[in-house]
């Protein structure tokens, strides 16, 4: 499996292109900004993008979708509880002092249990509210991108409308945790980490951790 990461936009969200290396389909995660950015690094690696997924619908993750989808005609894919920001991102972005094009609706809604496929790859959806009602995270293998659930030594704000700390911790500890230590852990900000780290040493959700 071919994994770039891209640090993207004003508020440096972490983009990923997915693809698989035998039949060279991607799927984009959280494209949040500089969209053609994005499509040379598909093209470099000679990627055909089949589906984008927004692991939630906060502007610095979703962004770039419409240039993206304009572009190559890619699926959208959002949680439901999330789709309705879609088309609010010029709002959204403007009340931070940004600007953002609002996004097509998406072409799938995608919830807890579903699957994700392209060329020979399966995402399994994981519904993980708590920064907001429709996170989700998306795990394959030995792998899991977590958009702003879990960060490395923390986790999403939950200050912002939906969010919700008691959901967040849930969302972590019976979704996220249970997937196995060696797992690791691509958050929507920042560095990697594994689940295994974050288990033990978050101060926030792990061993002894105060959320």
């Amino acid at each position: 499996m071919i994994i770039n990461k891209l640090v993207v936009g004003p508020i440096q969200a972490n983009c990923f292109i997915i693809g698989c290396e035998e039949t060279l389909e991607a799927a984009v995660i959280d494209p949040g900004d500089e969209a053609d950015r994005i499509l040379t690094t598909l093209a470099e690696s000679k990627l055909t993008l089949k589906c984008i997924i927004n692991t939630h619908g906060h502007f610095d993750h979703v962004g770039a979708n419409k240039r993206l989808k304009d572009i190559t005609g890619a699926s959208i894919m959002i949680h439901p509880l999330d789709a309705h920001m879609l088309d609010q991102l010029s709002e959204s972005a403007a009340r931070w002092g940004f600007s953002a094009d609002n996004s097509p609706a998406p072409d799938r809604t995608i919830d807890d249990g579903d699957t994700i496929e392209f060329g020979n790859i399966s995402l399994k959806v994981i519904h993980t509210p708590g920064h907001s009602p429709g996170g989700i995270s998306l795990h394959t293998g030995d792998h899991v991108f977590v958009g702003d659930t879990l960060f490395a030594g923390s986790v999403g704000r939950t200050d912002l409308p939906g969010g919700d700390p008691s959901i967040l911790k849930a969302s972590i500890q019976n979704k996220l945790f249970i997937l196995g230590e060696n797992v690791n852990v691509y958050p929507g900000h920042m560095g990697n980490t594994t689940i295994g780290h974050e288990k033990q040493h978050n101060p926030f959700v792990g061993k002894g951790g105060y959320l």
